[in-house]
């Protein structure tokens, strides 16, 4: 098992230990540490589609307003 040194501030330190008093906090931590690494897995997963969407959208055939109403209506009962 690795050891990490982090600074954070006071205040978070004690509002850390206050919270999870009693409780192993190496363990605490380490799932803390788990659950961002998602979350940046997550976000860079949300922004490459995001990408490939916007791609998309570039060499998507331009529409006019008017086509776009005429789609509307001719698909409605």
């Amino acid at each position: 098992m690795s050891t990490v040194n982090f600074s954070v501030p006071e205040d978070v330190k004690d509002a850390f230990n206050a919270a999870f008093e009693g409780q192993n906090k190496s363990a605490i931590i380490a799932d803390l540490m788990r659950e961002a690494v998602e979350r940046a897995r997550r976000r860079q997963r949300s922004m490459a589609a995001y990408k490939r969407i916007a791609r998309r959208r570039q060499q998507a055939p331009r529409v006019s307003q008017g086509q776009l109403r005429a789609a509307r209506e001719e698909g409605r009962p």
